[in-house]
């Protein structure tokens, strides 16, 4: 059967695009890229700690931080080879179907992907568009308006068949993409309510299910035009009108349904002159007929006329009927001019659009006149589609019925919006200063129901673009009333993040007509169970009729070859199938298994055979065992021998099937149901198959189970398991992922649809994110040789941030997740120590909280009681085994309170007592602690005012049981320090110093004195967040903080100045610094040596790349190193920690000048010494040749034979505590007469613990 095509010039631009751009490769491509080679032999054990769920090394060039969304959006999503799942393209609302179109040569032309989306990876396109898998380019496919549901790619006819809720030319709710022709109007134009589902029976046609009733080119409304378009909110004008008082006003015959003549309601030309009437709207309207009433004031009145529609400026045709003939007329076809009858006994006349088009202004021109001039008496426009508008001036006149017309009433705060590119003016409300849950923000909408029966309603939401309110838009809640004494319908939840103008079907059944005791209502309000800060728009809502009806009731066979269309629906199974179906079938869900068709959906069978599934086998409608199921069904999906169905049923309808909560199986070979488990607690949506590495290198397809529900159910010794809407059935385990102890990665988010593409891994659809590390939240490994991260054996969960928990004047973050750790080995003793604010799972069962133990054999423990549950851990050091943990700490221990600070001893497993006396101020919070090298004396840094009853501000140190204050002056807040040899400690945060701000000081320990770091009050931007050093030494370091304007800053010090560093993104934030070794060098720069590299961790945004958790920086480039999520976000890294400190190399082979000077001083000496003795031997060669003895001797000094050797055991003792291979007078010589290069000694010996004095 020849499809009619309907594209446009520039439609057909579009097709010859598409053409272009049919991929001659049809799998999806991956570029690897090169991770830096990093070497942490030196190093021992490493690991990193952050707030993250899913994390990985970014080794693909598709790789991003993008988690699954949870604002309505959704997007295509492809799987990476090593694991990973990335979005190909971002829609900003949902994806419901797609489908491999390959042409009937087996060229892949591209993925139909359909929705009701109105951008897919920024480009605009209503409901549907091309995607090319092997460049991820979008091509829109303009043309439809609305949503589609389902889409079916048919090789055979080289077609896609195209469902839902839309109009399209001549055709709704179906239509078809033909080859490269485009768009093609069905020969039955679509049909009289939305389609579901779609696919191809056994015999080769096409299936249509939905909630139809008829075809759309063999049935009408039995009412049409039901609608006036208010004019009286237009702005209206005219051209040459009359100068006579009282009929000059063109607003005259507005909201006017008498032909009454008169001043004030009669409107005038000039005489014998031709005008204009316009009307200007403030919102889109496609009007179906035109009624005038024409003025007789003084034998005066139009003759002809034509309708020009705007903003398209085009002329329109109109039909009528001819009042002395009574036939049918077409205006004139030259210049679409049409008469106006002069007959005093009409009351008016209706003109009929012969298209349908959009408008939002129209101008009425008249050309000719009777008696001396032209002019008109009334004027109204009709629509078939009923609206109500959110904002009331835009609704119905109500000079119409003052009593029914279409209204709404909004209910708080609301503005009106201009419409930009929308098709009306809208109601905007902003919340950002009111709880959401508390809001009184709501508008209701009533329509103009004049005829009852069965329609389609549909809320449209005006795109965010215009307005430039995305990142602001919230979530909508919208329920409604529809039957009179019925219940209203389940609240329904809108994202109104969409791009432009979206519609969202909400209902689609019977509608009772306006009466004096019943109007039909929707109801918007703010959806509660969001953040506060959110912006709500409120536009329109829409009842399409369609309550009449040809015999169909949801399901319709479409033959492609055949030349006519069947009237007779009898000799269709299928079509026969939904006639012996109860009225009022809805179809959701088609499949085809083993040669049989599946029909699902919200069904009963007329003799009570079957509900809501039934099969189609050899020409009949059967029923499935038990009588099928008890609820609606939504979704089906077929793999293997097995139909998987979701919905909201709990039973078969005979309830002899435990276990079918929601989601259940029917075995198509057997015919017998199956139970996923126990099901799961709530609405199942949607079904859709998965491949994941189950095992090690064993790659299966898994079934995963989308909806509205929060439980997987308990079964056999599976206890109950928490969800988000989100489950994995393992077939070949009979259990839910989420129950097996498997090292496989865990997912999280939404799917709503898959489909296959040959010669790569399938496209999937919805919002998902994917853990690469098995078993790793919060905290895990990292190694080289290969370069790898790795579980720590610990789960972690992130408890919820609350106001208390923020690391307090320094960075101003919810803190959640593993923040600090350390490794700790001494002796036997070997401890993993994990803090931060989580809950994690002992080793025993029980439950940890905020502080995690992993010892050498792998069992995992936490603290005794004691501590609040609400304590943050920030910071953790260790003197001999001793813990000290730091951070937003409160609680009693052995009757005592702890405020800050906590000891714990890690070798007998308990807290440490007595306990330091607790810190106190306000916001008490300490967020760093190190040791003094070569002491036991522990500084602790933070915000804080005393220590016991010691006044302590800032930064103070604990030794031998009692606190200390190191200096005075020092206040603020400290979040990072750093020693800078034995004696000297670098500090950094929101710093005063004697009441004057700084960001770095100095402390010196020697002089017990306080003071800021150089020019570091002007040259540091904000405050500092992290510090790490960038010599041996110390002497230069690494700085990272906020700036005051919010932005991220990183500079490098050194020869006292100050070094900015540019890349980093605004939107940064910085949490950890850490100096690394290459296996590689990189190109030599001033600021990174060429053998090492700069680890940042933290929320990084780089620009040109997007977000990351750690960045690997060389001096010139930041390189994206790891890549996490956390829930529905980017997570992010808190830092590195590792077992040794780094050893930092010698830069370009140069030795440092007091190395040179000893080695050159023992070279000479040597020189000296070799040539003094083969002096000597020589000289006592020549005298034994001669036949000299020598001389007895009995002299002998033991003072200066005491002396010497005093003397050169005190050089060696000094040369062994050196620790070097250099000669031991050269040692001596080096101390004496070269104190400037201690600091060149001191380095090296700092990383063993050691320092010369």
């Amino acid at each position: 059967m020849r499809l009619r095509p309907f594209y446009s010039p520039t439609a057909a631009k579009l097709v010859a695009l598409i053409q272009l751009l049919i991929p001659s490769t049809q799998g999806v491509n991956f570029t690897s890229v090169q991770v830096p080679d990093v070497n942490l032999d030196d190093l021992g054990r490493v690991a990193l700690t952050g707030d993250f769920d899913s994390i990985s090394l970014y080794t693909y060039k598709q790789q991003t931080e993008s988690a699954f969304s949870t604002n309505g959006s959704q997007a295509l999503i492809t799987q990476l080879p090593n694991g990973d799942f990335t979005a190909a393209a971002t829609a900003d609302a949902y994806i419901k179907t797609m489908c491999p179109f390959i042409m009937d040569n087996g060229q892949l032309a591209g993925v139909v992907v359909g929705g009701n989306f109105t951008s897919l990876k920024g480009i605009e396109a209503q409901g549907v568009a091309m995607f090319d898998p092997s460049t991820s380019n979008i091509t829109p496919l303009p043309g439809l308006l609305g949503q589609v549901s389902a889409v079916y790619c048919d090789q055979d006819t080289n077609t896609v068949y195209v469902g839902g809720d839309f109009k399209g030319a001549d055709s709704t709710n179906a239509v078809a993409w033909v080859g490269m022709s485009g768009w093609a109007n069905l020969p039955f134009a679509g049909f009289n309510g939305p389609v579901e589902s779609i696919t191809k029976a056994p015999n080769g046609n096409i299936i249509f299910g939905g909630s139809f009733t008829g075809l759309g080119n063999t049935t009408a409304p039995q009412k049409k035009d039901q609608q006036l378009v208010n004019l009286s909110s237009a702005n209206i004008s005219s051209g040459a009108t009359t100068d006579s008082t009282g009929f000059n006003d063109p607003k005259n015959i507005v909201c006017k349904t008498s032909s009454d003549d008169g001043p004030r309601t009669t409107w005038l030309l000039e005489d014998k002159t031709s005008g204009f009437w316009r009307a200007d709207l403030n919102f889109g309207f496609q009007p179906s007929k035109l009624r005038l009433w024409n003025t007789h004031q003084d034998g005066r009145g139009t003759k002809t006329f034509r309708f020009t529609a705007f903003p398209i400026n085009g002329i329109m045709n109109l039909t009528y009927s001819d009042p002395a003939t009574n036939q049918e007329m077409v205006c004139d076809a030259a210049g679409a001019r049409c008469p106006l009858s002069d007959n005093t006994s009409m009351a008016f006349q209706d003109f009929h659009f012969y298209n349908r088009v959009g408008m939002n202004a129209f101008q009425i021109d008249i050309s000719e006149w009777y008696g001396n001039g032209g002019g008109l008496d009334g004027i109204q426009l009709f629509q078939d589609d009923i609206y109500a508008y959110a904002i009331p001036s835009l609704n119905e006149p109500t000079c119409s019925d003052p009593t029914l017309t279409s209204n709404s009433t909004p209910t708080g705060p609301w503005t009106v919006s201009p419409s930009g590119n929308s098709e009306s003016q809208y109601l905007t409300v902003d919340l950002s200063a009111q709880d959401v849950q508390s809001a009184k923000a709501s508008v209701v909408f009533q329509a103009d129901i004049k005829q009852k029966g069965n329609y389609s309603v549909t809320v449209y939401t005006p795109g965010c673009l215009a307005d430039n309110s995305c990142s602001r838009r919230g979530i909508a809640n919208v329920t409604g009333i529809f039957v009179e004494g019925g219940a209203p319908i389940p609240n329904q939840q809108i994202f109104q993040t969409n791009n432009y103008d979206k519609y969202d079907q909400i209902y689609s059944g019977p509608v009772d007509l306006n009466s004096e005791t019943f109007r039909s209502t929707v109801t918007l309000t703010p959806y509660t169970l969001q953040d506060k800060g959110i912006t709500l728009v409120a536009q329109r809502v829409r009842y399409a009729p369609t309550n009449y009806t040809d015999g169909l009731n949801g399901i319709f066979e479409f033959n492609p070859t055949q030349a006519l269309m069947l009237t007779d629906y009898s000799k269709s199974p299928f079509d026969q199938a939904g006639m012996d179906l109860q009225p009022g079938a809805i179809v959701t869900s088609l499949a085809v298994a083993g040669g049989i068709s599946y029909v699902g959906g919200n069904l009963t069978d007329t003799n009570g055979r079957f509900k809501n599934i039934f099969s189609i086998t050899d020409g009949n409608s059967t029923s499935l065992l038990n009588g099928g199921l008890n609820a609606q069904i939504a979704a089906f999906q077929v793999f293997g021998d097995f139909l998987y169905i979701g919905g909201n049923f709990t039973d078969t309808v005979n309830g002899s099937v435990p276990g079918l909560h929601n989601v259940a199986a029917y075995n198509t070979v057997s015919q017998a149901w199956v139970a996923l488990g126990s099901g799961v607690r709530g609405r199942v949506n949607t079904i859709v198959p998965l491949e994941l590495n189950i095992t090690e290198n064993q790659t299966e397809t898994c079934i995963t189970v989308n909806g509205d529900f929060d439980q997987l159910e308990a079964f056999g010794s599976a206890p109950a398991v928490p969800v988000q809407g989100f489950g994995v059935w393992v077939p070949s385990q009979e259990n839910w992922l989420q129950n097996l102890n498997l090292t496989t990665r865990s997912i999280t988010g939404k799917l709503s649809t898959t489909t296959n593409i040959t010669g790569s891994s399938p496209l999937l659809a919805g919002t998902i994110s994917s853990q690469g590390v098995p078993g790793a939240q919060d905290a895990v490994s990292l190694t080289s040789k290969p370069l790898s991260l790795n579980s720590l054996g610990v789960k972690i969960q992130p408890q919820q941030a609350t106001s208390s928990m923020r690391k307090r004047a320094v960075s101003d973050q919810n803190v959640t997740g593993a923040v600090a750790g350390l490794f700790h080995k001494n002796g036997k003793l070997n401890v993993t120590v994990i803090g931060g604010h989580f809950t994690a799972t002992a080793s025993n069962g029980s439950t940890i909280n905020n502080l995690a133990f992993i010892n050498g054999t792998g069992a995992v423990s936490g603290l005794g009681s004691g501590l609040d549950e609400e304590s943050v851990f920030l910071a953790l050091s260790t003197q001999a085994d001793i813990l000290y943990a730091g951070g937003t700490i409160s609680g009693s221990l052995d009757n005592a309170a702890v405020n800050g600070l906590i000891l714990y001893d890690l070798a007998q497993g308990n807290f440490a007592f007595p306990q330091p006396p607790a810190l106190g101020g306000d916001d008490v919070a300490v967020n760093a602690i190190t040791t003094r090298p070569k002491s036991t004396q522990v500084y602790v840094a933070g915000s804080f005012d005393t220590a016991g009853s010691l006044g302590c501000p800032s930064v103070c140190m604990f030794d031998k049981g009692q606190w200390s204050q190191p200096g005075s002056g020092l206040g603020g807040s400290v979040a990072a320090l750093m020693w800078q040899g034995n004696d000297k400690l670098l500090a950094g945060g929101n710093i005063t110093i004697n009441g004057n701000a700084t960001t770095l000081a100095n402390y010196d320990t020697k002089k017990s004195q306080w003071t800021p770091l150089d020019d570091s009050a002007t040259a540091v931007p904000g405050t500092v967040t992290a510090l790490t050093p960038a010599n041996d030494a110390a002497s230069h370091f690494w700085v990272a903080g906020k700036s005051t304007n919010g932005s991220s800053f990183l500079l490098k010090y050194g020869d006292s100045k100050f070094h900015t560093v540019k890349g980093l993104g605004d939107q940064t934030t910085v949490q950890g610094l850490s100096m690394l070794s290459l296996n590689d060098n990189h190109d030599k720069n001033d600021l990174v040596p060429q053998s090492m590299t700069l680890l940042i961790t933290g929320s990084l945004n780089l620009p040109n790349f997007g977000n990351a958790s750690a960045a690997l920086f060389d001096g010139i480039t930041f390189t994206p190193f790891i890549l996490s999520t956390s829930g529905s976000g980017p997570g992010s890294l808190s830092q590195l920690f590792s077992e040794k400190t780094v050893n930092f190399k010698s830069s370009g082979g140069h030795l440092a000048l007091g190395f040179v000077v000893l080695i050159g001083l023992a070279c000479a000496l040597g020189a000296t010494f070799f040539l003094v003795v083969a002096g000597i031997l020589v000289e006592r060669y020549r005298r034994r040749a001669e036949g000299y003895q020598p001389a007895p001797t009995s002299y002998f000094d033991p003072q200066t034979s005491n002396m010497v050797k005093g003397v050169f055991e005190t050089i060696k003792r000094n040369g062994a505590r050196m620790g070097t291979g250099i000669p031991d007078f050269v040692l001596l010589y080096s101390m004496e007469n070269s104190e400037e290069n201690e600091e060149e000694f001191n380095g090296p010996r700092e990383a063993a613990g050691e320092r010369l004095t």
